[in-house]
Formats: C-alpha cells, sequence, structure tokens
C-alpha cells in the first residue's frame, strides 16, 4: 500500500470501461471527496463502485487489493499506525490538502476554558463526559488513552459516531449550554458556528497532518493514468470550506460534489490535465 501516487511516468493499460473500487472512512471530508472522484472517474468511462468502510478495514482492502483507492489517510502522525512498513513512499504529490488539525473543543462562549486541563472545572456541568466520534477513530483512541491520564481529566470519553457528536453539539449551542467534543480540521462546523480548539500546551494531540489518498499496489502501473489526476489534487483552505459547507446544506454527497465542481470548473479541469 502507499500512501500517495507512484507515479513513476510509466504507461499503464488505462483500458477505459476498467472497474475501479474507491473505499472510504464515513467522515464527512472523506464522503464528499471519493463521490467526486466515482462521477469524475465515471465521466472519463469507468466503472467505479464506492463502499464505506471502518478505517482499519479501509487500509486492509487498500493491502489486499480489495480497494484500488481510498480516502483518506492523515500522516504522518494520525494514521501512521495503519500504515504497513512497506508503504514509507509517501510522496508529497499524494497528499490533497495540507495542514489538519485535532484536539477537544468547545463552543466560544465557554469563555473561561481555554486550555485542555481547564475542563476540570467544568466536570459537573459536562457530567464528566467529552463528546466524540466512533471508537475506532485515531482521535478517540488517543484522546481516551493519552489526553485524558495525561492532563488527569476527570473524565470519560463517550464515543458515538460523528453524527451524533454534531447533533448533541447543535443541541448543546443551540441552549448555549456547556459542551466539549472532539472534533479536527478541516470541518464544516467552523464556519457555521462560534467554536475554539482547548489548548494542548504539551502537544499530546501530535503535530499537523497533510490528508493523502491511499492507493494499492500495482494501481500506478496499471491506471498511471487515474494516479496522475490524482497526484494533481489539491484544495485550499477555502476550496475544501466551500464543499464541506455544500454537502451540509444539500445533505447530499452527491449533488454537493456535482455543484462544487461546476462553481470550480477550472480547477477540475487542472486535476484532470
Amino acid at each position: 500500500m502507499t500512501a500517495c501516487g507512484n507515479g513513476n511516468g510509466e504507461e499503464g493499460n488505462d483500458e477505459i470501461g476498467d472497474s475501479i473500487q474507491i473505499g472510504y472512512t464515513n467522515y464527512a471530508e472523506n464522503t464528499v471527496v471519493s463521490a467526486m472522484w466515482a462521477q469524475l472517474l465515471e465521466e472519463q468511462g469507468y466503472d467505479v463502485t464506492r463502499s464505506s468502510l471502518e478505517k482499519a478495514a479501509l487500509y486492509e482492502g487498500v493491502e489486499t487489493g480489495d480497494v484500488d483507492i481510498g480516502f483518506s489517510a492523515w500522516l504522518p502522525f494520525t494514521d501512521d499506525h495503519f500504515v504497513s512498513d512497506d508503504a514509507h513512499d509517501v510522496q508529497e504529490e499524494g497528499a490533497f490538502y495540507e495542514g489538519t488539525e485535532l484536539g477537544i473543543a468547545v463552543p466560544s462562549y465557554m469563555e473561561d476554558v481555554e486550555t485542555i486541563a481547564d475542563l476540570n472545572d467544568y466536570v459537573d456541568e459536562l457530567d464528566g463526559t467529552i463528546i466524540g466520534i466512533d471508537p475506532g477513530a485515531a482521535i478517540s483512541s488517543t484522546t481516551e488513552e493519552e489526553i485524558i491520564p495525561y492532563y488527569d481529566l476527570e473524565f470519560t470519553l463517550q464515543t458515538s459516531s460523528e453524527q451524533g457528536m454534531l447533533s448533541a453539539f447543535d443541541s448543546a449551542y443551540a441552549e448555549e449550554e456547556p459542551i466539549a467534543v472532539t472534533l479536527w480540521s478541516p470541518h464544516w462546523t467552523f464556519g457555521n458556528y462560534d467554536i475554539k480548539y482547548l489548548g494542548d500546551p504539551d502537544n499530546v494531540y501530535g503535530d499537523d497532518d497533510d490528508i493523502y489518498y491511499i492507493a494499492r499496489h500495482g494501481l500506478a502501473e496499471e491506471e498511471s493514468q487515474i494516479i496522475e489526476w490524482l497526484n494533481n489534487l489539491h484544495f485550499t483552505d477555502d476550496q475544501l470550506s466551500e464543499l464541506l459547507t455544500l454537502q451540509n446544506e444539500l445533505e447530499d454527497d452527491d449533488e454537493a460534489a456535482q455543484q462544487w465542481m461546476e462553481n470550480n470548473q477550472e480547477v477540475v479541469d487542472e486535476w484532470l490535465e
């Protein structure tokens, strides 16, 4: 498995009509970007199938060859433990977004909470609970196994799903009630709510990652044109924010992807050069 396109200049078969299996984890940026690339590849004549997978299953699928392209990998830190020893040739052109962030976030109206350790002043108000996403996510394991003990928090992590976490946040925010959630950037919530990350002074969550697509070994040789297109893929902050906002407003990945591409046709044309 390579966490990038292995663009080596060799000519692949690139026969129109080939079948491509795209896997993705059920996080906002992955669902909509995978929908976008399914549309783009279908327009180029490929037979595309998309599958939603847990993160571990996505990596396993790419490694065994059951999945051709996966969205996505946060590297070099968050998802490093999922990457096999034979996949260290991460190439810079495989990153389609640079400078992610993750941590514990609260509404900005919680003015006297600035660092993660400050949460202990809100144990009663928050019922000693941080609302998280699914237990298989790296942010969940890092929060539960490292953040909570390191900062001696009198809290437990309540895992659920991205949708469950956002529903809880929205309900609390509407009433200006205190709430603490695990969150990451890029995410549409930062454009819709006034939110802040809590300070992590000892950098327990780690440094920023970049987001990569992953591809099975051999795809670069068999479908070199696809790898070339994917290696051209890149979002600026504003572009990805626009896409995620459309996704939230339309509540449909395919429609959001289609509308974004119509609004940014020149960008898409550059990807497919």
